[in-house]
């Protein structure tokens, strides 16, 4: 049998140094490689390093039982962010549903304190603060372009809505950032703004 038979019956690709890398090693490894990507991203979504992580071990779980559903030739990052951003508005609506508060989210962000002072040293702190605040569109756009560095196009797959849309709801991000960035300028700024007006 030629090279060629065999490779025409068989989900086999060439060549690693192991040998012969399967459609399911190669579907691993793009998997393996999006990991930190999707921790960031899921972080930006959720504020919690603990939810993050329960994030994106729910989008494994189901990207590798949805294996044969990802369509070769697309971006594997995107359809993963997809599957990450879908299963953080199905919890989001359970809470609803649930009439779960903030409060529990809160109690679960001061286990995060070594984080969260490592941050605020660095200014941080305040900016994500100013992020968490933004209507959960804006944050998803911020995130996916200016975290993630995926193009209008990539980000508007992803979120499965217009370019146009993703370029608006980025631009009422940035707005909103800017205003309460500015705002959280100490008590001077604020009054100095407020009399200039």
């Amino acid at each position: 049998m030629s090279l060629s038979q065999k490779m025409a019956g068989s989900p086999v690709h060439l060549v690693s140094d192991r040998g012969p890398v399967s459609d399911r090693d190669r579907f691993c490894d793009q998997l393996i490689a999006v990991l930190p990507r999707l921790r960031r991203f899921a972080r930006g979504l959720t504020g919690s390093a603990v939810e993050a992580d329960d994030l994106v071990q729910a989008a494994c779980e189901r990207a590798l039982a949805r294996r044969h559903q990802f369509q070769e030739g697309t971006r594997f990052d995107s359809w993963m962010f997809r599957i990450v951003q879908t299963i953080w508005i199905d919890q989001i609506r359970a809470r609803d549903v649930r009439k779960e508060d903030g409060d529990v989210a809160e109690e679960r962000l001061g286990s995060d304190e070594p984080v969260r002072r490592v941050e605020a040293r660095l200014s941080l702190d305040e900016v994500r603060r100013a992020v968490d605040r933004l209507p959960r569109d804006q944050r998803t756009a911020l995130l996916l372009v200016t975290v993630d560095g995926l193009s209008y196009k990539e980000a508007a797959e992803v979120a499965r809505v217009p370019v146009g849309t993703i370029m608006s709801r980025l631009a009422r991000a940035r707005i909103a950032l800017q205003q309460h960035l500015a705002a959280g300028g100490g008590m001077l700024g604020s009054k100095k703004d407020a009399q200039a007006q």
